[in-house]
């Protein structure tokens, strides 16, 4: 077993990635129910474009066109023992005044010990983190916000779709968005080897599912695509490579690469996915996996050419 597990979570006896859980878990709500209304200008989403789970709120709120709505403060990609730090380009200070995203953790907790991750989603007023719940985050954007969606925003997540969205995201979180995770970090081969095959089996129904559909549950974007792009973005810059999940390549799979490619051509897809940032967050920031922390040139690959998915409908 190696010596030194991944800083941020926690190992099983088997050998198994374990995610930390969310420990922010407010709710803002439309009607101001929870403590914390839903209003313009009060409420800041911090994110990197390096990370998959970032990435998913910053697709909505793209998507959606809360841009004047919820602030963003975007952190460096490099990640070390003192955690996510704000960029030296902007000052090395957020507008709060911290330097690293941990002080906003303190602030809201002093006695916080946890991962300090991102997304979460700041309180102006009430100067403390509300949620770094990340399934959550996205949502309420989608619902509580309701009242500030541009117009003609796409319906993400439709009342008579939700069950049916929940069933998908659950499969894709577990076996895809976290399962290139459990692959990355296992501690023991067959903790590896768990991981590796649920994934793969579990990309392979995806592309069955898409041969049929031009988006996982028809002819519109949702939820569930929101969730799954940013793992397909990284996976052969990435996880192919880095966390060894190496049977194929998302290229190899040619309705999984046209869906992806579909997405990426989609505002609020391809314009919140840096790739640059992407490989240096996690080639020179997991110094455990890549000790060298040489950054990979590769793979030249075309997210541009047409992919032909207009032919599908649901």
């Amino acid at each position: 077993m190696p010596a030194t597990p991944p800083p941020f979570s926690a190992i099983s006896p088997a050998g198994g990635y374990v995610r930390q859980q969310n420990a922010f878990t407010g709710r803002i709500t439309r009607d101001g129910s929870s403590g914390y209304p839903a209003e313009p200008g009060r409420y800041r989403l911090y994110a990197s474009l390096a990370c998959p789970w970032s990435q998913r709120a910053l697709i909505v709120r793209r998507l959606l066109g809360l841009e004047q709505v919820i602030g963003l403060s975007l952190v460096d990609p490099i990640r070390d023992e003192r955690g996510w730090r704000f960029p030296a380009s902007q000052g090395g200070r957020d507008s709060t005044g911290a330097r690293f995203l941990s002080e906003l953790y303190q602030a809201t907790d002093p006695l916080y010990t946890g991962w300090c991750t991102v997304p979460c989603v700041w309180d102006a007023r009430t100067q403390r983190i509300v949620s770094n719940d990340i399934p959550q985050i996205t949502v309420t954007l989608e619902t509580e916000f309701s009242d500030f969606h541009r117009p003609g925003a796409p319906r993400l997540y439709p009342p008579g779709q939700r069950r049916e969205i929940d069933a998908v995201s659950t499969l894709i979180f577990h076996a895809v968005n976290n399962g290139v995770y459990k692959a990355g970090m296992a501690m023991t081969q067959a903790a590896y080897e768990e991981a590796f095959d649920v994934l793969f089996a579990t990309l392979e129904s995806l592309e069955e599912r898409l041969a049929r559909r031009r988006f996982l549950l028809g002819s519109q974007v949702c939820e569930a695509d929101v969730r799954l792009y940013p793992t397909l973005a990284r996976f052969d810059a990435v996880y192919y490579v880095h966390f060894k999940c190496n049977l194929r390549r998302l290229v190899d799979y040619p309705h999984l690469w046209g869906y992806a490619r579909d997405l990426f051509q989609r505002p609020g897809f391809g314009d919140t996915t840096d790739f640059g940032q992407i490989k240096r967050h996690y080639y020179q920031s997991q110094d455990w996996i890549n000790p060298s922390r040489i950054v990979p040139k590769g793979p030249f690959v075309s997210w541009l050419e047409p992919h032909g998915r207009e032919r599908l409908s649901g």
